[in-house]
């Protein structure tokens, strides 16, 4: 794709801050940000049900992060981009945002959730149905402030659920026994083994490089897993994926998910100790510091 064919959308503050800020956020909120255990709750807009979408954050987080690391009208990313979280979250922030996928699905709920911004958003949010690994001729160079995804978590989804973490009968749900792969396109990081991941993840944001400010933000959304039987530390893939890429690890944020998680069911009890990974998971800060 020429220059010409970058997808047309601003990038540009809208707001007064200073030159040096990192974004509007006030100082109050800046603090709470410094605590690295956060905490959401859904609201009504949020995608539950898993038969549209087998994997969504809540739209209070992506705000969070927005709100912390850009100004009014800069451009955010999100280039695994779902059910669209980050652009609706982006649209209640004025900020102007693109979304990849590689599913149309995906993409036209993406689109369909930012269809009606309110009069008081200045900026676009677009969904686009492309290979993440396309985003460098899609987007102008340096023009992006901030990137926020939850990728594909490498090979997660693509076995039949078990729901081993629900407490006795609960396990029997709609989910149970179902495979909530996103697809099984050869492209998708969720058909991958960790190991395949980390290098597709770091090639990926390798390529995607160049479209990034000086200085920017990337923020990624994990958790671990366990995959036939074994702990996989995912968010040390992505650490190594991104280190290996080019990019600064800065910061790790917890999310605590204790508010959104009920009647959990004994697991290992009295002879393997295993930490619950429904509880928790894990937002990565990494910065560009030489585009």
């Amino acid at each position: 794709m020429q220059s010409s064919q970058f997808i047309e959308i601003n990038s540009e503050r809208l707001c007064d801050c200073k030159k040096g800020a990192l974004s509007c956020i006030i100082p109050r909120d800046w603090m709470k940000n410094q605590i690295g255990v956060w905490q959401f709750m859904y609201e009504p807009r949020d995608i539950r049900d898993k038969n549209v979408h087998p994997a969504t954050f809540p739209i209070a987080m992506a705000k969070r992060v927005i709100e912390q690391f850009t100004h009014r009208g800069e451009l955010v990313l999100d280039p695994f981009v779902g059910s669209g979280t980050t652009l609706l979250a982006a649209q209640d922030l004025d900020r102007n945002a693109l979304g990849f996928d590689l599913k149309q699905e995906y993409v036209d709920l993406s689109n369909s959730r930012v269809s009606n911004p309110s009069s008081d958003c200045h900026c676009k949010q677009i969904a686009i149905c492309d290979d993440a690994r396309n985003i460098v001729n899609c987007i102008a160079p340096q023009t992006v402030k901030l990137a926020f995804t939850s990728p594909p978590y490498a090979n997660i989804l693509n076995r039949e659920r078990k729901n081993k973490s629900r407490r006795g009968d609960l396990r029997q749900n709609e989910q149970f026994g179902k495979v909530e792969q996103y697809s099984q396109d050869p492209r998708d990081l969720g058909t991958l083994d960790a190991d395949a991941f980390e290098k597709e993840i770091s090639e990926i944001f390798r390529i995607m490089k160049p479209v990034f400010q000086e200085k920017a933000h990337v923020l990624i959304n994990i958790t671990d897993a366990w995959i036939d039987g074994k702990r996989v530390p995912l968010h040390i893939n992505i650490i190594n994926a991104m280190l290996a890429a080019g990019y600064e690890f800065r910061n790790t944020i917890i999310w605590d998910r204790r508010n959104l998680v009920n009647k959990i069911g004994i697991f290992g009890w009295p002879s393997s100790y295993i930490t619950m990974g429904t509880t928790f998971e894990y937002i990565l800060d990494f910065t560009i510091a030489d585009v």
